[in-house]
């Protein structure tokens, strides 16, 4: 499976007095980059989300936010503290009647006193295997999007191998014909501009440039790294820094193909290739 490094999830879990949201985003980074953005209480679980994400990512900066949002209170939990609320009757009469300028206490005020509904405090403590829980879940969908990404991508990089293919084809079985021609020609100027020079050193000199012509081997290798982009790409898993590789090794042939040229269909080429390659590059650099 081939992934992206782009990517996105989110997940949210209902737990007693509120809900857990754990949210994924990813782009593009050399290394395994983490960035974390979680509420104060939950703080203590960033090194277990870490391990947990850093077993299945391997590359991208990584974005993870957790949050929890408190519920509103449910009718059942709103049952006053009775012995509480008594206390703070008898509290409210003998200061008013010791100080009868003194303002009474407001409902509002009553019912905002700590402990007035019983203990609303959460366990954030104990919230560690429902957060664990809910990020394995946010992952899993995290690592389907990159993956559905992935595939894209890789779909895409086939098509310009394809398309490089037809190149080298198309080309292939012009070389022969193209050099005896340039030969023939090149043979015909030293003839001239040498005049009586013996007709070794013009077939020398001849020799010696189709030789440097010649690019069967830049086409041989050329199609060998072609053939190894699809393999890695069938082969699947974090493959983008060896694609990025062989994107360099098919850029070196192609420059090679054009500083030989001795033909436009070979110059011609040698440029489409390269505008090619540049596009697999572009996408390759998405890929983990």
């Amino acid at each position: 499976m081939i992934c992206s490094m782009t990517g996105y999830a989110v997940k949210t879990r209902d737990i007693e007095r509120g809900s857990l949201q754990l949210e994924l985003k990813s782009v593009n980074s050399r290394y395994l980059d983490f960035h974390f953005r979680i509420t104060e209480e939950l703080r203590g679980l960033e090194m277990p989300l870490r391990e947990l994400l850093a077993a299945k990512l391997s590359r991208g900066k990584v974005e993870c936010r957790l949050a929890f949002n408190a519920a509103a209170a449910r009718a059942e939990q709103l049952q006053l503290n009775a012995d509480l609320f008594a206390s703070l009757q008898a509290l409210n009469a003998r200061v008013r009647s010791e100080m009868p300028e003194a303002a009474p206490l407001s409902v509002n005020e009553v019912l905002r006193w700590p402990g007035m509904f019983g203990d609303q405090a959460v366990d954030f403590s104990a919230l560690g295997p429902e957060v664990l829980a809910l990020a394995r879940e946010a992952l899993e969908d995290f690592t389907a999007s990159r993956a559905r990404e992935g595939e894209k991508l890789a779909a895409m990089i086939v098509d310009r191998v394809n398309a490089m293919r037809d190149i080298v084809r198309a080309v292939a079985p012009r070389i022969p014909e193209a050099q005896a021609l340039f030969t023939d020609k090149l043979r015909q100027r030293l003839t001239d501009a040498l005049g009586n020079a013996s007709d070794d050193r013009i077939l020398q000199e001849v020799a010696v440039f189709a030789t440097r012509i010649d690019v069967a081997e830049e086409l041989s290798r050329l199609t060998t790294h072609l053939d190894e982009v699809e393999r890695v790409l069938r082969q699947g898993g974090a493959c983008g820094k060896r694609l990025d590789f062989l994107m360099q090794e098919l850029n070196r042939e192609a420059n090679t193909l054009g500083s030989k040229s001795a033909i436009t269909e070979v110059s011609q080429a040698s440029m489409d290739l390269k505008l090619l390659i540049e596009q697999m590059r572009e996408q390759i650099q998405n890929l983990e």
